[in-house]
C-alpha cells in the first residue's frame, strides 16, 4: 500500500501540532519534532520541507539509529577516498547531499557524542569537512530533527550536548499519542478500513461492530496510529463476512494458546521465586488441565473456554492482583488487561 502523506484526525491536539508546523514551515530554523514511536513525526518533518521555500530542492533523510556509530559521521559528512578501511573512492555525505534543502535527522538522541560535536560546528558555521580532509565545505541545509526522548533530561545525564539542543530548539513541536486524541481513534480506523476492504476487493465498508468500537477505545495505543492500522487491517483481512460489520480485533498477533515458551536459562532466573499463592494450597500452582476425552465441536470456543478457565484460576491464586497475576502467566501488564477484557473477567 502506498506510502500516506495526508493528515487525518480533527483533534484539537493534533490540528495545533499541525498547524504549528505549518507556521514553522515558512522560517529557515531548525525545528525538532518529539513524539512517542507511530505518531507521525516523519511526515510533520516532510511538511516543514514541503511548505518551506526550500520544497524544490533535495530532501534527505537519515536515520541515526540506523547507522554504527564508527559510520554515522561518513554518512553525515562524507570522507575522502583512504580516509579509513574500506573508503576505496571519495563520497559526499548527507549535508553536501542536502545542500540548498533540507536534512531531516531521524532518532537524533541515538547520535554518539562526537558526531554532536561535529554536528553543532556544521549547524552554527554551515560547513562540513569530510573524514580524512582537512578542507571545510560550505553548506546551506535546513535541519530537521526528531526523537522520542525528552532531550533535556539527556542533558542533565550529560548524553547529549547543551549547546546543540540549543541549536536545534529553535521551534519544538510535541505529536499528541493517540490516547490524547479525543475523537481521532475512530475517524482513523474507518480511513484504514475503507482502504484495506478495497484492497481485498469488498464491494462497500460495512463500518465496525460496537464490541470493535469498545475494544478501541479502551486500548492504550501504545504504537500510536502505526499501531492503530496494522491492528485494523489486520481485522477486515481476517474477518470472514464482508456483508456484516467488522467486530473483532486482536491486538497482539503473537497471542496464540501455542505460543513458544521462554526457557529461562540464567541462574537468576532459575532461582526466581514461584508466583503468590494462597496459603495452604498445595495445588496453587498448577495450571488447568485442558479438557480431554471428548470430541470437540467448536475449536475456538474450546480454546478460549480453556483460556478463561486460566486466567479465572490464575486471579483467584493471586487474589485478583493483575500485575502478579501478569507476572505468574508470563504476561505484559497490558496483555492481561486484554486478555481479562476479553473473557469478562475485569469486574
Amino acid at each position: 500500500m502506498e506510502r500516506e502523506t495526508q493528515f487525518i484526525g480533527q483533534s484539537v491536539a493534533f490540528q495545533d501540532a499541525v498547524e504549528r508546523a505549518s507556521q514553522a514551515a515558512t522560517l529557515d530554523r531548525p525545528v525538532l519534532v518529539i513524539g512517542e514511536r507511530g505518531t507521525g513525526k516523519e511526515l510533520i518533518a516532510e511538511r516543514l520541507h514541503r511548505l518551506s521555500a526550500r520544497w524544490d530542492r533535495p530532501y534527505v533523510i537519515m536515520n541515526c539509529a540506523a547507522m554504527p556509530e564508527t559510520l554515522i559521521e561518513s554518512e553525515l559528512f562524507g570522507h575522502e577516498a583512504g580516509a579509513f578501511t574500506g573508503a576505496t573512492k571519495t563520497r559526499a555525505g548527507r549535508f553536501e547531499e542536502a545542500d540548498g534543502g533540507t536534512l531531516f535527522l531521524d532518532e537524533l538522541a541515538t547520535m554518539s557524542m562526537g558526531a554532536q560535536e561535529r554536528l553543532l560546528r556544521a549547524v552554527e558555521y554551515g560547513e562540513v569537512t569530510r573524514v580524512g580532509s582537512s578542507r571545510p565545505i560550505r553548506v546551506d541545509v535546513r535541519i530537521v530533527a526528531a526523537t522520542n526522548e525528552h532531550l533535556p533530561a539527556l542533558v542533565d545525564d550529560n548524553r547529549f550536548r547543551a549547546d546543540l539542543l540549543d541549536r536545534l530548539s529553535f521551534e519544538v513541536i510535541t505529536l499528541p499519542p493517540l490516547r490524547a486524541r479525543e475523537g481521532d481513534i475512530e475517524v482513523l480506523a474507518t480511513y484504514f478500513g475503507q482502504r484495506m476492504a478495497a484492497v481485498l476487493g469488498w464491494d462497500e465498508w460495512p463500518g465496525f461492530g460496537p464490541r470493535a468500537l469498545a475494544a478501541m477505545e479502551g486500548h492504550d495505543w501504545p504504537g500510536n496510529v502505526r499501531e492503530l492500522r496494522n491492528v485494523i487491517e489486520r481485522a477486515i483481512y481476517r474477518w470472514a463476512d464482508p456483508t456484516r460489520p467488522v467486530d473483532a480485533l486482536s491486538f497482539d498477533p503473537f497471542a496464540s494458546p501455542w505460543q513458544p515458551v521462554v526457557r529461562k536459562t540464567s541462574a537468576k532466573a532459575d532461582a526466581a521465586p514461584p508466583a503468590p499463592t494462597a496459603p495452604g494450597d498445595d495445588s496453587a500452582m498448577a495450571t488447568p488441565a485442558p479438557p480431554t476425552g471428548g470430541a470437540v465441536s467448536d475449536l475456538r470456543a474450546a480454546v478460549d473456554a480453556y483460556e478463561r478457565q486460566i486466567l479465572s484460576d490464575t486471579m483467584a491464586r493471586c487474589r485478583f492482583n493483575q500485575k502478579v497475576a501478569a507476572e505468574a502467566l508470563g504476561l505484559s501488564y497490558d496483555q492481561i488487561r486484554h486478555a481479562l477484557k476479553k473473557h469478562g473477567l475485569n469486574n
